[in-house]
């Protein structure tokens, strides 16, 4: 291995890492906020941030098995952190389809979503940061798996716009249902992140949630 091979892995570990701990804060702060604004979306994609957390875990041992032994096919720490991850997902789905609809039959509203305005604009600004830098060193090395976790990421820029947009919405109009739309949202795309983790472990090839798009 080269020394410019192996400071890439080395960056490439130091962003994983720094995912990890991001979505660990992230997952915290947000379902602190969403309980106490009462915004379920906020709270959803706290629960997401969490499970991402651990899916990093997984990301984070294939960066360094990679690194040793140049193999891209899942280890079995790897495919137990897919299906965990993958099984997670499908409990946050349910959870939030039916809290949703509860939700929508009392005609709950939430007392501020100024939190998640806030948190979802830090959140896609992290994560672009993430998705530049990531899809930069899994190119240089060559790397589908790297390349793939990169994409990863780009699905939860998309949920932080969900996020965004719908706590915006409600903190402008005070729209009741605008909460739920977004919980709704981020419940479609755990459902695709969930079964993709799935289809993951279950072919071996990469252990990273996103395709492997050039």
């Amino acid at each position: 291995m080269t020394p410019q091979t192996d400071r890439l892995y080395r960056i490439a570990f130091f962003l994983a890492l720094f995912t990890i701990g991001y979505n660990l804060l992230e997952g915290i702060v947000s379902i602190y906020f969403g309980i106490s604004d009462e915004s379920l979306t906020l709270f959803g994609f706290g629960a997401d941030s969490l499970i991402e957390f651990i899916s990093g875990l997984g990301i984070a041992q294939m960066i360094l098995r990679i690194r040793k032994f140049g193999t891209e096919n899942c280890s079995l720490f790897e495919k137990r952190a897919l299906r965990i991850t993958g099984v997670s997902f499908y409990i946050l789905v349910v959870g939030l389809v039916i809290t949703a609809g509860y939700n929508f039959y009392i005609g709950h509203k939430p007392e501020t979503t100024l939190w998640g305005v806030i948190i979802s604009g830090i959140s896609i600004v992290v994560m672009i940061f993430l998705l530049v830098f990531k899809l930069q060193v899994g190119k240089k090395l060559h790397s589908n798996a790297i390349i793939a976790d990169a994409y990863c990421t780009r699905v939860c820029i998309y949920m932080s716009v969900v996020l965004l947009i719908t706590s915006a919405i409600y903190e402008l109009t005070g729209i009741s249902w605008i909460d739920i739309a977004g919980t709704l949202g981020l419940a479609w795309f755990s459902f695709s992140e969930g079964r993709e983790c799935f289809e993951k472990a279950k072919t071996g090839e990469t252990c990273a949630c996103g395709n492997n798009e050039q």
